[in-house]
């Protein structure tokens, strides 16, 4: 089956500009002008007026966690609670409504104490006044610490955590060990989550840390044919040899729209939970300069990992330190891991004077770059205006010609590309403090870290990510041109068709 696309802006992000598209089993044949495009109509093409809306690539996300939207489906959600009295009560609807028996997990995400009335994270207390009798933890909305409650600590027979607070290693170990939903309940919320994703346009998706535990959900999910969407999965180095023997199919390349693209690791936490790894210490906590999360030892043998196994190393570095640490030991290998374009997840508080060896070593950054407008507030008061106005410092990428890309790190956030293409350009917080506008870029380049330059990082530059013959068509059909509106309207561009057939 043909199809033509016409009458309407087309975004290509080649070189040339274009009218129509002709597209046949699901592969850009021909972009051109429209009669050239129409010289290759049958009887049987079938022909698609833009009517004057915009058609572009579709998005490819860098960084997010599609496990964790999918079974966000299965937890309360938090996010607009405002004090711990609202978080009480959410908590006993939920067990009410869904009649929840005593004994059986509860788990709830997206709290953020920094938009909290109290300012501080709730207590194992706060959540024992309400549910007593079941196993509770309320995930922080960064993912890096939470709290369980009485009953979940006894459980998982931990004795001498005093408020049920947890973080990093500690906190995320500890929700490894949670039992598993019902089948049925996990394959219905990874239907839902691909629907959230192509609402955004997005057709190429990340499952940015992945444990043993997943292997089973997966299996099922590739024996089912339940993906449409491309997911690739980054795993961790601990549980390799399961996931090997599983799906030694899929290492590198999609089989049924899925595949493993390497491995992932944490080097620190997050800045908004102080827990970002710096250099020079949080402004309030004078001495504290976040947390380490893996020694230079363990960072080592992962690398030589990665080289033997061929696997592409994903590193989270939030704090200048961590990327400090994951940069002096490419230089260790860098001949060795340059061809596996190692990716700095996140890269918050990149230093200009580590931006160069981004290049020299090839690393891609990816710009979690929607903490300008999100957490900005909550960075100039932890590391103060200097320090926090040059986070996610894109532009200085930019300049020296270093290929970077931008994600959401959903479920942190929504996967809405527009959004953080708006954030990228407009660097201005919720209270309305413009950060370092010297690190703002173009809305054409912003767009490219979002489709062509996230097709690179997982090495699919030349079937995915621009509108060009023989590349796959991965498309997206949007309501007005980013490149002719006004940037604040970029925000509100609504996607109308998301295209992706194989």
């Amino acid at each position: 089956m043909k199809t033509i696309y016409y009458n309407g802006d087309i975004i290509t992000l080649e070189n040339y500009n274009i009218e129509a598209i002709l597209v046949e089993n699901d592969i850009i044949k021909k972009a051109g002008d429209l009669h050239e495009v129409l010289a290759l109509k049958d009887n049987e093409t079938k022909m698609v007026d833009l009517d004057g809306n915009t058609m572009m690539p579709a998005f490819i996300d860098a960084h997010s966690h599609f496990s964790g939207v999918a079974n966000n489906f299965l937890k309360i959600n938090l996010e607009e609670c405002k004090n711990f009295k609202d978080i009480q009560e959410k908590l006993r609807e939920f067990k009410q409504e869904n009649k929840i028996k005593d004994n059986a997990w509860i788990l709830a995400d997206g709290y953020d104490n920094n938009f909290l009335e109290e300012k501080i994270h709730p207590t194992k207390e706060i959540i024992d006044k309400v549910l007593p009798n079941n196993p509770v933890v309320l995930s922080h909305k960064s993912g890096h610490v939470g709290v369980f409650n009485s009953l979940g600590l006894k459980m998982l027979g931990i004795d001498n955590c005093f408020s049920g607070y947890m973080e990093e290693n500690e906190f995320l170990d500890n929700l490894k060990k949670l039992p598993l939903p019902n089948m049925n309940d996990l394959l219905l919320s990874y239907k839902k989550a691909e629907e959230k994703y192509f609402s955004h346009g997005i057709t190429t998706a990340q499952d940015g840390m992945a444990y043993s535990s997943m292997v089973p959900i997966y299996k099922k999910l590739i024996e089912d044919k339940m993906f449409k969407i491309d997911l690739v999965s980054y795993i961790t180095p601990n549980d390799k040899q399961e996931f090997f023997e599983s799906f030694s199919n899929n290492i590198r390349r999609y089989k049924n729209n899925f595949k493993i693209g390497g491995y992932k690791i944490f080097l620190d936490g997050s800045p908004q939970a102080k827990t970002a790894w710096m250099q020079e210490p949080y402004v309030d906590s004078p001495g504290y300069f976040g947390i380490s999360n893996m020694s230079n030892t363990a960072l080592e043998e992962t690398f030589k990992n990665a080289i033997k196994d061929n696997m592409q190393l994903l590193a989270h570095c939030n704090g200048d330190k961590a990327a400090k640490q994951y940069l002096e030991n490419i230089q260790k290998y860098e001949d060795k891991i340059r061809s596996l374009r190692p990716v700095m997840i996140h890269a918050q508080f990149l230093k200009n004077t580590q931006i160069d060896y981004l290049k020299k070593y090839s690393v891609i950054p990816s710009f979690f770059i929607a903490h300008t407008f999100y957490y900005g507030d909550i960075h100039i008061k932890n590391l103060g205006y200097e320090r926090a106005s040059k986070i996610s410092p894109a532009n200085s990428t930019l300049k020296k010609n270093i290929i970077f890309t931008f994600h959401q790190d959903s479920p942190v956030l929504e996967p809405n590309m527009f959004e953080t293409i708006w954030c990228a350009i407009k660097r201005k917080t919720k209270a309305g403090v413009n950060l370092d506008e010297g690190e703002r870029i173009d809305v054409y380049n912003a767009i490219k870290a979002v489709t062509i330059n996230s097709a690179y990082q997982y090495f699919e530059e030349n079937e995915k990510g621009s509108i060009k013959e023989g590349k796959f068509a991965d498309l997206i059909i949007i309501d007005q041109n980013p490149l002719k509106i006004d940037f604040e309207e970029i925000r509100n561009i609504k996607i109308l068709e998301t295209i992706k057939k194989r």
